[in-house]
């Protein structure tokens, strides 16, 4: 009695694990991909993709992904050969099932945008500027005495956990800064296109209506939407370290969100989409407690 016991514990376990299995794997839609490895950002966990055109999805182009084993990621240089399962479901999406070969002669060369240098906290935040959605001139500095949150977007951005994720995430953010108009006073939020010759400030009040959900008249004063010259958005871009290139239509880019203090001083960088809205206004708080 005991063995048989025993026995149907197991069957049952197998079973539960196979279920357990089948239920993940069947969850969002998956597709084949295929392309080569152009370059690996461990810090941001991602590797970018030169990829063939995925039916129903997207045409052939090149763009990051996040891993679902982001220990992969040690095992892929640039020219590595692909084959990997998109799996895109809700606001998330990642490579699984990969199968690699190498061609490159060697490993260590990198193709692509090299990594860009990244400020430390306490570092001062230049004087950078930007053009904000009603066509005026921001300067970063004129947001000193408050904390300036801010990330990288782009309208067009197809992939649901890139600028859609960094958008929504805002949105909510600002809300709950709205709720508490002590916070609202000591914070602003600024989300920067990186594509400044599509995205521009007509196109962005467009955008920033809608993420904010108060319609077109909306005054921005707590949440700005900016571009700038391509050389300026660059310019930006670059002292916060993130990486990006046109693809086509695309833009090809990593993710980056920062807190600069009321002191004009690099608080803190969050790399890639990990971060959660909780995470960023408790740092505000934070913040503000302390000043």
């Amino acid at each position: 009695m005991r063995y048989a016991a025993l026995m149907i514990g197991v069957i049952l376990a197998v079973t539960g694990l196979i279920a357990c299995r089948n239920q993940s794997r069947s969850e969002g839609k998956r597709y084949d991909l295929k392309g080569k490895v152009v370059s690996v950002d461990k810090r941001g966990r991602q590797v970018i993709i030169a990829h063939e055109a995925i039916p129903d999805l997207m045409d052939a182009m090149t763009m990051p992904f996040s891993l679902k084993d982001e220990r992969e990621l040690d095992q892929l240089a640039p020219d590595d050969d692909i084959q990997a399962t998109l799996v895109v479901a809700g606001d998330r999406s990642w490579l699984e099932d990969l199968v690699y070969s190498r061609t490159s002669p060697d490993p260590s060369s990198e193709a692509g945008p090299h990594p860009a240098a990244v400020p430390k906290p306490g570092d001062e935040v230049p004087d950078l500027s930007l053009i904000n959605q009603d066509g005026k001139t921001i300067r970063l500095h004129q947001y000193r005495g408050q904390a300036l949150l801010l990330t990288f977007i782009y309208t067009r951005c197809p992939l649901p956990d890139y600028c859609p994720l960094m958008t929504e995430r805002f949105a909510e953010i600002d809300k709950a800064l709205r709720q508490d108009p002590l916070m609202q006073a000591k914070t602003h939020l600024l989300s920067i296109s990186v594509d400044p010759e599509y995205d521009t400030p007509k196109v962005l009040r467009k955008y920033g209506a809608a993420s904010t959900g108060r319609g077109e008249e909306e005054k921005f004063d707590h949440w700005e939407f900016a571009t700038g010259s391509a050389e300026r958005v660059k310019d930006v871009a670059r002292y916060f370290g993130l990486q990006y290139f046109k693809e086509g239509n695309e833009i090809v880019h990593s993710l980056r969100t920062a807190i600069i203090a009321p002191d004009g001083k690099l608080l803190k960088i969050y790399t890639g989409n990990e971060w959660k809205p909780s995470e960023i206004l408790s740092d505000l708080r934070g913040l503000n407690k302390g000043e």
